[in-house]
């Protein structure tokens, strides 16, 4: 039994074909025509799972997609996108990636799709309650309680990024102070820009903050402790005692898990352990392996205890 796991993203989309271990069998990926409408985002996503279809050695029982935007998991469609995305506001994804690879195709968004592809497979594999939390151009979040991840309305349930009560800087998405404002990768290469720092990425922020630039210190000890506040606030309301966090920015997180274990440290619970916060054990493939584990739970399998 395989199924095929497929990460939507801004500029590439990504697909895996997993068996029911959720071993990665086979990979390939393109670039996502993210400026080209939703039928060319569809149309590609589906090259993709037809290649991979081809070479499985056993049936392809269904296909699991993780959409970059706020997702209703009910209907399949995108109910909010970033202005990256031409067109994909709306798109019935499950629907109409199901009609190109006659399969059938559950959808969610991506960061729930990254805790799922964790939980079953990486670095909280069996656990009950849990946090996810991604770190690259934007800020993202997702939750897992009772052995499911919580979507509240809409799909909007974790959003952790657009949490208020970060400053005043303004966020991605039209508001200010949130989250995203200080731990983005865009936001840490703005932020020390402004500081009068030079660099393209936030890459560059991160070995300017290595080689003692205070300026680029300053930039990512705002970020981590924004982060440890989250962190607290998030495992406190779901009584969760685990968190893990992927996404391009961690490739920083020697800079940041000092300041954030600090933070998390000075407000422990009430009861029970400080949260065991772990780095992801799937690495680029968690978001894709956490679509294909969608699949398979849509398939009527559980994750693995």
């Amino acid at each position: 039994m395989s199924f095929i796991g497929l990460d939507i993203g801004g500029t590439t989309t990504h697909a895996v074909l997993c068996d029911d271990d959720l071993l990665v069998g086979a990979e390939a990926s393109a670039p996502t025509p993210a400026r080209s409408g939703a039928a060319a985002m569809l149309d590609g996503a589906a090259r993709l799972v037809l290649r991979l279809r081809g070479q499985a050695v056993d049936t392809v029982h269904g296909v699991g997609v993780a959409a970059a935007g706020m997702l209703d998991p009910r209907s399949g469609r995108i109910v909010r996108a970033s202005d990256s995305f031409h067109g994909w506001e709306g798109t019935p994804v499950a629907a109409g990636l199901g009609e190109r690879v006659d399969l059938p195709v559950v959808a969610d968004n991506d960061v729930n799709c990254f805790l799922i592809g964790e939980v079953a497979a990486g670095a909280l594999r069996g656990v009950e309650d849990g946090v996810g939390i991604t770190l690259g151009t934007g800020v993202g979040g997702a939750l897992w309680s009772g052995g499911r991840i919580l979507h509240g309305r809409d799909g909007g349930a974790g959003e952790l990024g657009h949490l208020p009560g970060y400053g005043d800087e303004p966020c991605s998405c039209g508001r200010r102070g949130h989250l995203e404002t200080l731990a983005a990768g865009r936001s840490l290469l703005r932020r020390y820009l402004a500081r009068g720092g030079t660099a393209a990425s936030a890459a560059d922020v991160a070995a300017a903050a290595r080689a003692g630039d205070e300026r680029a210190v300053e930039v990512f000890t705002d970020a981590a402790r924004a982060l440890g506040m989250t962190i607290v606030a998030a495992t406190r309301l779901l009584a969760a005692d685990r968190v893990v966090v992927g996404g391009g920015v961690t490739g920083a997180w020697d800079l940041l898990a000092p300041v954030v274990h600090e933070v998390v440290a000075a407000h422990p619970p009430l009861f029970g352990p400080l949260p065991d916060i772990r780095l992801t054990a799937l690495g680029a493939a968690a978001v894709a392996v956490g679509a294909a584990a969608l699949a398979r739970l849509g398939c009527g399998t559980e994750v693995p205890a």
